[in-house]
């Protein structure tokens, strides 16, 4: 017994003592961006000359997403996404330029490679091997397209804007291909890939400046391009891609003017703007960097005084049409989420991945049916009808783009398909002290190479139902302890974030908008748990009629407007330049119209009180399917005051009228309404007059 009593205090103390002695061992500071004074041994990074990347994204399948981001990924696989290859007539393989294996054919331009950029992504993620095959099959028939000057693809242009006037294709639908190429090379490592890239620049060597990027699509989206030749570098080191990219950069359209951009497509925009950030890169010069920066403030100062992360430009930002009414492309927003995504790497600041889940979380789930069988072309953050008719000029482009339809219209019905898979890839990165950084929160698995230069693969088990929970749990994975740096995003809306580390609180002076550096001899078991206390917020933008929108950390509120779907015939409501394959059902890809089933011209109630006096949050059990982005699903609830403003209505072209000035003076009895988050609300009042 005497035995045994010794042999249980000797294991409890050196239990303890070795408890003690991690908790000593515990470093954490508070910094504003990872530091690049080393280089990550285990992950492709930027190459000398160019400027170090503060994160660096790990290769496709590292990390496994669970909760409502896998729901997503699996709507997506069994939805549009997943099918588009065998409906829509843009990806029909015969006579497809893409397919042909010679760039001939009567249709080949940014259709397939829009599509097969995420459809790849998303097989390579959920490691669906039908997806895989069929992205294959498509990579295949690019490879054989290449020729022996090293041009690759279709030679036809196909451009709404100028036609080709000399002997140099399209380059953008190349462009997009590219992307498709690194995926593909990042998963599986085909050795052909690198030397197909080489030869291509190659021959983008030889062209004539005055022949290169002239058409408006390639001139605005050089950026992309600009962005492959440094993946490439990064990987071969082959000095004269930097004589490239010096080239394209100098063909790109200006995305540096300071009061101007060089034209107001949105999806230009949202793309675009980080092209001087991208060239940053090469030549050190900090003020390509501030110039994806004003561009970012110039165009949300000017038409972006609304919540959700993005701006309105319903095709092209337009003086006067600065409302929140005015919608954005879902191009925009998967575009805008990658730019934020692209950006964090490049320059550490927290700030891009604060608007990268803004867009993410407020705009662009309600541009998606819940199954994911159909999309809106246009999504506004103060949208009240959702139909087939023409609103034009109230809205720029002439057709049905506020309905909810598979085809609506050419560009985003395959364009979408990046958006949740590129978002997906980005939940954790590399940090270049061989470190890893949780950017995003959501409940996944990420398996990775850290430490000393030998290394060691860990797992890091993240446990959230984030941004509808305050509480990340992480739990450590490992055969042996090791020591390496674990880096914890704190949002920038988010004050008094606090950090536990096996149950125990680790003192750390958090702040708003940076990132918790955790060095540690981490071992088997240890459980890392950040809280991040959400708050109510008023947002005023004063530019926009002194409007405001609530928000809860980092979710848009909505009023909540009861909805009513019309079924309608896809085939007489799809888009003119959007169109089916022969022998597609048409039935199970239904459109449908939205309208409003009670009153949505309500203005806030706000008082002098705290906000928590008078907004009361609901809180609901989580749903059992993971998907939190429907009426009846959504684990929060806000009830609020509001009036009712008879004034505001629906103007003449039909859509929600423009804002009026707050406060509003109205006689209008006071009543009771429910708020919910942004992202679940297809039909929604976001910015909100101010009634007294």
């Amino acid at each position: 017994m005497r035995k045994t009593f010794a042999c249980l205090l000797f294991l409890t103390l050196f239990y303890c003592k070795e408890l003690f002695s991690q908790q000593e061992s515990i470093l954490v500071t508070v910094i504003q961006r990872p530091a690049v004074t080393s280089a990550n041994a285990f992950y492709t990074g930027n190459k000398s000359p160019l400027a170090p990347l503060r994160f660096i994204k790990l290769p496709i399948g590292s990390i496994k997403p669970g909760g409502w981001v896998l729901k997503y990924l699996e709507l997506q696989r069994d939805g549009l996404t997943g099918h588009l290859g065998e409906i829509s007539a843009w990806l029909d393989k015969n006579d497809n330029a893409w397919f042909s294996g010679n760039g001939k054919g009567s249709h080949g331009w940014e259709e397939v490679p829009y599509w097969l950029k995420g459809y790849g992504d998303l097989g390579y993620i959920l490691h669906d091997e039908k997806i895989i095959a069929e992205t294959k099959i498509w990579l295949e028939k690019v490879f054989q397209s290449q020729t022996p000057d090293g041009y690759f693809g279709p030679r036809i242009v196909e451009n709404d804007h100028q036609a080709n006037q000399g002997n140099t294709p399209d380059l953008w639908p190349n462009m997009i291909m590219l992307w498709t190429m690194q995926s593909y090379y990042d998963y599986n490592h085909d050795a052909r890939v690198l030397p197909f890239m080489t030869k291509y620049f190659k021959w983008q060597m030889t062209v004539p400046d005055d022949q290169l990027l002239r058409l408006y699509w390639e001139n605005s989206r050089g950026g992309d391009n600009l962005y492959s030749i440094y993946w490439l570098y990064n990987r071969t080191g082959e000095k004269w891609l930097l004589d490239l990219a010096n080239k394209i950069h100098k063909r790109t359209a200006d995305w540096t003017l300071k009061d101007s951009l060089p034209n107001w497509h949105n999806v230009n925009i949202a793309q675009c703007f980080r092209e001087p950030a991208t060239y940053f890169m090469q030549t050190k010069d900090t003020s390509f960097l501030h110039a994806t920066y004003n561009d970012f403030y110039l165009i949300r100062n000017l038409y972006g005084q609304v919540p959700g992360g993005m701006f309105g430009a319903d095709e092209n930002a337009r003086v006067g049409f600065d409302d929140p009414r005015q919608g954005v492309e879902t191009c925009g927003m998967v575009e805008q989420m990658a730019s934020d995504e692209i950006l964090t790497a490049i320059s550490g600041d927290p700030m891009w991945a604060d608007n990268c889940e803004d867009v993410a979380f407020n705009t662009y789930p309600a541009a998606v049916m819940p199954d994911f069988r159909g999309l809106r072309y246009l999504t506004a953050p103060n949208m009240v009808v959702s139909d087939s008719k023409n609103h034009a000029p109230g809205i720029q482009n002439e057709g049905p783009f506020l309905m909810m339809n598979p085809f609506n219209s050419r560009c985003c019905q395959h364009n979408h398909s990046q958006g949740w898979p590129y978002y997906a890839e980005h939940l954790w990165m590399a940090t270049p002290d061989n470190g890893v950084a949780a950017i995003f929160y959501n409940n996944n698995e990420v398996e990775l190479r850290v430490g000393d230069k030998k290394g060691n693969i860990i797992s890091l088990k993240q446990t959230t139902n984030y941004p509808f929970d305050e509480h990340i749990k992480i739990q450590v994975s490992a055969s042996t302890p090791i020591n390496f740096p674990l880096y914890l995003r704190v949002p920038g809306w988010c004050d008094g974030a606090t950090l536990m580390v096996n149950g125990k609180k680790v003192d750390a002076r958090t702040m708003a908008a940076s990132y918790i550096r955790i060095e540690n001899k981490w071992r088997d078991g240890d459980i890392i748990e950040l809280n991040l206390p959400m708050t109510f917020k008023i947002r005023e933008w004063q530019k926009n009629k002194n409007s405001v929108s609530l928000n809860y950390g980092p979710l848009t509120f909505s009023l909540k407007i009861d909805e009513y779907y019309k079924q309608m015939d896809s085939k007489k409501t799809v888009m003119w330049d959007s169109k089916w394959q022969p022998n597609a059902d048409q039935t199970k890809w239904p459109s449908y119209e939205i309208y409003p089933a009670s009153m949505w011209n309500y203005g806030l109630i706000l008082s002098d009180k705290a906000l928590t006096d008078q907004f009361e949050l609901m809180k609901r059990p989580w749903p059992a399917n993971d998907f939190p982005f429907t009426q009846d699903a959504v684990p929060f609830v806000v009830k609020a005051k509001g009036k009712i403003i008879p004034e505001w209505g629906l103007d003449k072209y039909g859509l929600c009228d423009v804002l009026p000035q707050s406060p509003v003076a109205v006689s209008t009895k006071e009543q009771n309404i429910e708020l919910i988050p942004m992202g679940a609300a297809k039909l929604r009042i976001s910015s909100f007059p101010v009634v007294k």
